[in-house]
């Protein structure tokens, strides 16, 4: 019964190696708990791991936050590489996340790691306004989620935060119309990576000035 439940176990947990910055990572995703897509790890995540890689990108002392973190993947290696970071999603999906932040994470560093549940457009005022840096990938999927992503990252963010979101440019998804029409609305955004076959996208973001918005967020 017991050999039994432990091959049941390992067929639930799917364990992923990669190595970024110096620092491998094995990252487990967990397909007991009805994670659906946070149980994946996203091609624009690994991008985004890459591009601070390959931009030799430090979060030494810096408080970051990262949004919709999933497996966890970028928020960990956000600690490895100095940072203080809030790794935040839906409540169902932290335990994955916890997992693997006690697999990555040395025991004298993990201090600096946080898991909280954030629900965009809901909580987001319960977490404070300043973070230096503001993660997020594969993010933007969902049209009648952006409304509220953006009112999430206005609230997490101020004038010297600076948001990386990597995102893949599924135009069904209204990924396009996001980064090329609503975020301008209220957010500096520019692209600072693409990949090779022009399908995911860098944007590094900032937040306008309040007398630069163009328009309310309705």
């Amino acid at each position: 019964m017991q050999a039994q439940q432990e091959k049941k176990e390992d067929i639930s947990k799917l364990e992923s190696r990669y190595q970024f910055c110096g620092h491998p990572l094995k990252i487990t995703r967990d397909f007991s708990s009805n994670l659906g897509i946070s149980a994946i790890i996203w091609e624009a995540g690994l991008v985004l791991c890459r591009y601070f890689e390959q931009e030799k990108i430090s979060f030494s002392g810096k408080k970051v936050i990262e949004l919709g973190s999933g497996t966890g993947i970028v928020g960990i290696l956000a600690i490895l590489l100095g940072g203080d970071v809030t790794l935040t999603d839906q409540p169902i999906v932290l335990n994955q996340i916890q997992f693997n932040i006690t697999n990555n994470i040395p025991a004298s560093i993990q201090q600096r790691s946080t898991i909280s549940a954030l629900c965009w457009g809901e909580n987001q005022d319960q977490f404070p306004t300043d973070y230096d840096f503001i993660l997020g990938s594969d993010i933007v999927y969902s049209t009648r989620d952006f409304p509220a992503l953006i009112k999430t990252l206005q609230h997490l963010s101020n004038q010297h935060t600076v948001i990386y979101i990597c995102s893949k440019m599924r135009e069904s998804m209204g990924a396009i119309d996001f980064h090329e029409k609503l975020l301008p609305q209220h957010f500096n955004s520019e692209v600072v990576h693409r990949t090779a076959n022009k399908e995911i996208n860098v944007y590094k973001v900032t937040k306008k000035d309040a007398n630069a918005v163009d328009k309310p967020l309705m």
